[in-house]
């Protein structure tokens, strides 16, 4: 009878050796491949993939296999819609422990008086949030204007009524453009389309936020959610100064903090850069700077709790239990101290690789980087594209994203820039001195791109020329590179391959 992978492993390590992780991963790799043995080649050659590029990409992290472990159970069988002691589904004692449990851990973590860990992902998180507000904000005053706190009892005329009132209220958020977020009001999301939507840019000449054109811009427009966060802006943010100017329009003042949600549980934003302490409703990530799984959840004053909590069947269907867990374990593992190492070195290389990128010659963004991200605009030093400069620096060996620039004029999906982030490169355990041999790398992958002439004859936005003696030193450097810090060094990626992609 022949040996299973697992069995070769146990068999062929001392048993002081063998990696309780490894076992982990070959025990489920094992078992998705008597079913489906493409998935398991797929995940193979993912790890394969992440270990031989840097990645750049500064909504990417890499999580614990505690975390990985937490969502491979029994867990994802349940449904469990509704919030603990209110559930839609009998049997759900265990998914309230849990839920309650990945709560308070939210809590702690942030210091804010109420969590909601369910939403699947940010944009479900901000759709949540939006309704909740629009529930709290505009449907509790008219049915109490009404006499009633059931939708049902309301006549077809009244519901309507309040069904226009809902739809007509403002939105005031961050220009996708100047760094903010597709569901911040984008024309073409659903952001845009359930609320008046106006956005606020940044300034022409530095790149920066201008707080008092948007208190102006605020208090002419009027909104009833003042949104503030970002995806691709470089600098920390006063949320003072947008609860004052929230304050002063009458609007309820609301934070999408995705992105740096990281630093702030790392405590590197702190005071007037903590959005958790001046806005009524925080959403974020949990995938990002946070380094736990795919998934979202929502912070939120007292007033906004019952609102929140009714995210099923306001806006999502049934939560994941397996994800809160997952959860669970990534917010205590942010609340230890070696967390919040991670987040100050996550800020201090992501300004040494601007400060690099700079000497360089290279074109950054507000001249640097107060969080875990900066911008490079490579139309202006090299004439590409954002998406021929993305296609040339994972041909070399770095993955990261292409992204608009203020004012971009090569629009959303060409741009003019690249995005790059230091989350993931810092869990690797990389540090400033990398950051040095970084800079470099992106300078030699830009220099030797060159747009390439479409079939028209005209210079395409996609089509590069990539000099190919400057590629190669390029992936000798990110091998070399790579091969000093290697990515969940106690997977034999070697015997995975042997056992699955034969």
């Amino acid at each position: 009878m022949m040996m299973t992978p697992l069995q070769k492993y146990l068999s062929a390590t001392p048993a002081e050796s063998v990696s309780p992780a490894f076992v982990s991963w070959l025990s489920a790799l094992q078992l998705v491949a008597g079913e489906a043995p493409g998935v398991a080649r797929a995940v193979v050659r993912e790890l394969a993939a992440q270990r031989s590029h840097l990645k750049l990409i500064a909504s990417e992290n890499y999580c614990s296999h505690s975390v990985q472990a937490a969502m491979g159970n029994l867990l994802t069988d349940k449904y469990a819609e509704g919030y603990p002691a209110h559930r839609y589904y009998g049997g759900c004692e265990n998914v309230d422990a849990i839920e309650l449990r990945a709560a308070k851990e939210a809590r702690e973590l942030f210091g804010a008086e109420h969590a909601y860990v369910q939403p699947h992902s940010g944009a479900d998180a901000n759709l949540i949030a939006f309704w909740a507000i629009l529930s709290a904000r505009v449907e509790e005053p008219a049915l109490s204007r009404l006499g009633t706190a059931d939708l049902n009892r309301l006549s077809d005329a009244q519901w309507e009524t309040l069904r226009q009132e809902l739809g007509s209220q403002r939105l005031l958020g961050m220009d996708y453009y100047s760094g903010g977020h597709l569901t911040h009001g984008y024309r073409q999301n659903v952001s845009a389309r359930m609320f008046r939507a106006a956005t606020y840019a940044v300034d022409k000449e530095s790149g920066l936020l201008d707080y008092d054109a948007i208190e102006k811009q605020a208090l002419d427009f009027k909104p009833l959610i003042l949104l503030a966060g970002y995806s691709a802006y470089p600098r920390a943010i006063n949320f003072k100064r947008f609860r004052a100017i929230a304050d002063k329009c009458g609007a309820v003042f609301m934070v999408d903090m995705s992105h740096f949600a990281g630093l702030v549980a790392g405590k590197v934003f702190v005071g007037e850069e903590n959005p958790v302490a001046w806005a009524d409703v925080v959403t974020t990530t949990t995938h990002k700077t946070l380094r736990g799984p795919r998934g979202a959840l929502i912070l939120c004053r007292s007033e906004f709790a019952d609102a929140v909590n009714k995210g099923c069947p306001l806006v999502a269907g049934g939560p994941l239990p397996h994800v809160m867990a997952a959860k669970a374990v990534a917010l205590k593992e942010a609340r230890r101290p070696a967390y919040r190492a991670y987040a100050r070195s996550v800020q201090r290389n992501a300004r040494a690789l601007a400060e690099a990128c700079m000497r360089e010659g290279l074109a950054v963004q507000t001249g640097g980087t107060d969080n875990h991200l900066l911008v490079l605009n490579v139309a202006q030093t090299h004439g590409l594209t954002g998406r021929q400069g993305e296609s040339a620096m994972t041909q070399c060996g770095i993955t990261l994203n292409r992204n608009s620039v203020p004012f971009d004029p090569n629009g959303a999906w060409w741009t003019s820039g690249l995005r790059i982030g230091t989350p993931a490169l810092t869990t690797l355990g990389m540090g400033t001195a990398e950051m040095e041999e970084i800079a470099p790398l992106i300078r030699l992958v830009l220099d030797g791109t060159k747009p390439a002439p479409s079939e028209k004859g005209a210079l395409s936005k996609s089509k590069i020329a990539l000099d190919g003696a400057a590629q190669k030193v390029a992936q000798r450097r990110v091998s070399a590179l790579l091969g000093r810090f290697t990515l969940y060094p106690e997977l034999d990626l070697a015997f995975l391959k042997s056992s699955f992609l034969r």
